[in-house]
């Protein structure tokens, strides 16, 4: 993933940027280290090394640990008195449940937006999958996985529904990066793709039940995938 360094070269004259950029800076590097926990970069238990970010992300200590803080409000890492913090490492019970309700939740999306949705949004999630069939193509995971999430996002926001919306984003943040390792088996990832085709077909189509019920399998297959993945990860030989 792109690590460029997340303070500016240089400020205005008024100081404005500055000010806006210490305003944001917390903000910023939560965001980067979201990324770099949703591409593994960050397993589930690791601990968060201070030193080690503050190079990596060339930022100062004070701006890292409100990141820090931000994450343990999203779900994404524990803090812990004298510890420091660390990647939240979900059960197998926690992951089941996190995408049968996500299931749920993007179903009703789905029938939703259907209900909603403009011509103009139709349009640019179609363009979106075939930005999407390109990367997928390409082999290229990290750029499919991003349009992958801003397609989930835009069926969301159409269905317009903010409790809805809320709800969906507060869950969807702790399986981002079990949503991007449900892909790592080839087999499975060309199935997610032809799944998105069937979606935005039916979503084109305005035919809220056949997509509510195709987003629904997606997710559990995609929660399928994930559980799967880990009992071969468990049951492999250490070393």
């Amino acid at each position: 993933m792109n690590l460029t360094p997340l303070l500016p070269e240089a400020t205005s004259p008024t100081g404005s940027v500055e000010t806006t950029d210490r305003r944001t800076l917390p903000s910023t590097i939560a965001q980067q280290l979201r990324d770099m926990i949703t591409e593994g970069e960050l397993p589930p238990g690791a601990r968060l090394n201070e030193r080690s970010l503050c190079d990596k992300l060339e930022v100062s200590r004070t701006p890292l640990r409100e990141a820090f803080r931000l994450l343990a409000a999203d779900g994404l890492v524990n803090l812990q008195p004298n510890r420091g913090a660390q990647v939240v490492a979900l059960s197998p019970q926690d992951i089941r449940e996190s995408f049968e309700v996500l299931g749920g939740l993007e179903a009703l999306s789905g029938e939703l937006a259907c209900e909603h949705i403009t011509d103009e949004e139709i349009a640019e999630i179609r363009a979106l999958t075939f930005e999407m069939q390109a990367s997928h193509a390409r082999r290229n995971m990290p750029a499919y996985f991003h349009v992958n999430r801003a397609i989930h996002d835009r069926i969301n926001a159409a269905a317009r529904n903010q409790l809805l919306s809320n709800v969906y984003q507060n869950i969807n943040l702790r399986v981002q990066s079990l949503r991007f390792r449900s892909n790592l088996n080839a087999e499975k990832w060309d199935k997610a793709m032809s799944e998105h085709l069937e979606m935005v077909d039916a979503l084109a189509a305005r035919d809220g039940q056949r997509l509510g019920r195709l987003m629904r399998q997606h997710l559990r297959r995609k929660g399928e995938a994930v559980l799967e993945a880990l009992a071969l990860e468990s049951q492999a030989p250490a070393g």
